[in-house]
């Protein structure tokens, strides 16, 4: 089940089979557990002379939130929008629910949500009315005022749509791609404009979606979203992944030298090994090799000669650094592979 919320766009040339190919044999539950949501291989997809995708290896296990970042045409739209059966890839192999959503999009289909950065429902419809207007297009659906609950909109099931907040009708988005009871659900930069108060209550729904076992593979330019939400992060840079991992660990984060922070009061030489040349805030910052005893004979000399340590931060580098160090060395300037004009949006 899918709910798209969008025309089909097709690039010029692309076409889709007439006849699908008839759906996989089913599997036992076990197997089905034990299949990756989502697989592929060698994912190429070309644009005349450009590579928006050079080569991509995935795999999202079923029950995940797996976050994908990048930076603006670095090929995340593409690669996503070949993972949802919008595009056509040139070469590679893709499963997505054990579907090739090339040549079994319509079977596809029924299994995933799809949640826009922004959609176009009906305004004067109240909010009950446009989950169950979705709903009713599938034969086994979740119930609405189950669904609404599961977004926190049943107080709002009898309002209309336009009386509501920015946030509540991105919840509104996120009740219509569930209303089908998807076993995937795709979110495209879900929280993009959203206060902090709506983002974390926004974050809330899509733990509750991994709690009932929903996959999630979502894409957002928020370090702290993917940081919250995912149990895996890839990073896609020049059409290609540059890194995998879990959030704390992408690029070797976890192993990384503590940096120490600190400003003194001005002509004062630091113990050996823990100054650095200042920056234009005044700040010293050093990496140390032990941080406790280098931080204790930092805090010791400190002390024995009644130093101030003006804003004495202790800090490893955080999902944001690592982020900007990988797209940065992978594409130079950081803008990724170009990507045609028919990909809107960032992803």
């Amino acid at each position: 089940m899918s709910i798209t919320l969008r025309s089909h766009r097709r690039s010029p040339g692309e076409t889709h089979a007439e006849h699908e190919p008839p759906d996989p044999e089913p599997l036992t539950t076990q197997a089905v557990e034990q299949q990756p949501a989502v697989c592929t291989r060698g994912l190429v997809k070309t644009y005349g002379g450009l590579t928006a995708v050079a080569g991509i290896d995935l795999e999202i296990q079923r029950g995940e939130i797996f976050a994908l970042l990048g930076p603006n045409g670095a090929g995340k739209t593409t690669t996503v929008e070949i993972l949802e059966g919008y595009r056509t890839r040139d070469s590679g192999e893709v499963t997505v629910l054990g579907f090739d959503p090339r040549h079994q999009r319509n079977s596809l289909k029924r299994h995933i949500g799809i949640v826009l950065q922004s959609t176009g429902v009906e305004p004067y419809l109240t909010v009950h009315e446009t989950v169950k207007m979705y709903a009713d297009l599938y034969p086994h659906h979740r119930p609405v005022d189950e669904v609404l609950e599961l977004v926190g909109l049943s107080a709002k099931a009898s309002e209309r749509v336009k009386s509501l907040s920015g946030g509540q009708q991105r919840r509104v988005d996120m009740a219509i791609a569930l209303s089908g009871d998807p076993e995937l659900l795709f979110l495209d930069e879900p929280t993009t404009g959203f206060d902090p108060s709506a983002r974390r209550e926004a974050w809330d729904v899509v733990k509750a979606l991994a709690q009932l076992g929903k996959t999630v593979l979502l894409t957002t330019h928020y370090m702290d979203e993917a940081q919250y939400l995912a149990d895996r992060v890839a990073v896609i840079a020049a059409g290609r992944v540059v890194a995998e991992g879990t959030p704390s660990t992408l690029g070797f984060r976890d192993r990384a030298k503590a940096r120490v922070r600190y400003r003194l009061p001005e002509g004062l030489v630091p113990p050996v090994g823990l100054g650095s040349p200042l920056g234009s805030d005044g700040f010293m910052e050093v990496a140390v090799e032990d941080t406790v005893s280098d931080l204790h004979r930092l805090l010791h000399w400190a002390s024995e000669g009644g130093v101030e340590l003006d804003g004495l931060e202790v800090r490893r580098p955080s999902l944001e650094d690592i982020y900007l160090q990988l797209t940065n060395s992978s594409s130079g300037n950081g803008t990724g592979a170009a990507t045609p004009a028919t990909e809107k949006g960032p992803r």
